[in-house]
């Protein structure tokens, strides 16, 4: 069922009666099964926006026959127009380690790592210091369970969850082959579970209030609420928590500036939607899923320029590792620049289209698999403008 636009407090939400820790050391005295069964009930998907069900990836792992088993906290918020984990991690540090504590006792894990964003180290001290609070007050709960931060150095293929595991081992950030999958063999080929700052979170706040509280909000196919990252032409820009299952039309009635062409869902990676489909897009897992970025473009916008940036992005952020992705991100930015030029026909666009088809196939991770997502509905919904 189809929701309208409702604003939410849950993620920043200061609850004096129940501290972080007072959640976990309450979570823990129940079983891990039964804390397995409430995140499946809650219908939490991963809110980096591939989407996969947080319970049944904790159950996953637990599941895997090791002594050795990792959480992990990806905070490598890299996707151009998001910046909502920043601020997670600068206001409520502690819900996010609640979440890594208590996946580390539904799974069996004794260490947990933040992997923070090289960008972000200007939050380190700050975070250190609640890091090294958190743990001694688990110490003092007799919980043996362990954080610690490892900070990135800056590349954006860094937040694929392989080549953040390469990274943390000291290894150049490249993606590895699937399967097997981080639940089976991810940092140091020991079973891990690797989850978003703003998952743990949902996490942590779903052991607290259950899981009938949380479902309530959104649809069937997208529980809950989201944190939204709010960019471009908008006269309030900013960070938003909003209930899932949302059209889109209700959300540029809200934050757009009256003059709003396109809103670019998801990042650089995602899809740009036209005001002609404003009406027919939900924001959510039934229609367009997004890690959270919302990036506002009105008439005074060149979509040519728009897709440009994203491609020279994408050009500079490629591993390299695999040719699809590597020479693919190039031609696709030569392709434009050319047709701009008048040295290619309009039609060459078509050629390119087919490009990130063999792209989505062939390339290694998502950096050149969703290549397509802005590239497509750009030239789709704006050909003129690349073309004049």
């Amino acid at each position: 069922m189809e929701k309208t636009l409702k604003k939410v407090d849950i993620i920043f939400e200061i609850d004096d009666k129940q501290s972080p820790l007072s959640i976990l050391e309450k979570t823990i005295k129940r079983s891990p099964d039964e804390i397995i069964l409430d995140l499946i009930d809650s219908g939490l998907k991963g809110r980096g926006g591939a989407g996969f069900p947080t319970g049944l990836k904790w159950k996953f792992a637990r599941n895997e026959d090791s002594e050795t088993k990792y959480i992990i906290c990806n905070a490598d918020e890299g996707e151009p127009g998001t910046f909502k984990d920043r601020e997670i991690i600068d206001r409520v540090p502690d819900k996010i380690l609640t979440g890594m504590a208590i996946c580390g006792y539904v799974v069996g894990a004794k260490e947990g790592f933040i992997y923070l964003r090289g960008e972000y180290n200007f939050l380190l001290k700050n975070l250190q210091k609640r890091v090294d609070d958190y743990n001694l007050g688990m110490k003092k709960l007799n919980f043996d369970f362990t954080i610690a931060i490892k900070s990135g150095s800056g590349a954006y293929v860094c937040g694929e969850e392989s080549a953040l595991f390469e990274s943390m081992e000291g290894k150049r950030g490249e993606p590895r082959n699937k399967p097997p999958y981080p639940t089976v063999a991810g940092y140091n080929s020991k079973p891990t579970v690797i989850n978003n700052v703003e998952t743990l979170v949902y996490t942590s706040m779903i052991c607290r209030m259950g899981p009938e509280q949380f479902k309530a909000l959104g649809t069937s196919d997208s529980r809950g609420s989201k944190v939204f990252s709010v960019s471009g032409d908008t006269p309030i820009s900013g960070i938003y928590e909003l209930e899932l299952g949302m059209p889109l039309n209700d959300f540029v009635n809200e934050f757009g500036d009256g003059d709003t062409k396109a809103v670019q869902v998801g990042g650089a990676s995602g899809h740009c939607v036209p005001r002609k489909k404003f009406n027919d897009t939900i924001i959510g897992f039934e229609g367009i899923p997004t890690g959270g970025s919302m990036m506002i473009f009105n008439s005074s916008r060149s979509m040519y320029n728009v897709l440009h940036d994203y491609l020279e992005f994408f050009t500079e952020e490629s591993c390299g590792q695999c040719t699809p992705c590597r020479v693919g991100c190039q031609q696709l930015l030569k392709g434009i620049e050319a047709v701009k030029r008048g040295e290619r026909p309009p039609a060459y666009l078509d050629d390119l289209k087919k490009l990130t088809g063999t792209m989505k196939i062939a390339a290694k991770c998502g950096l050149g698999q969703s290549v397509g997502n802005p590239f497509n509905s750009i030239i789709d919904n704006f050909r003129e403008e690349i073309i004049y």
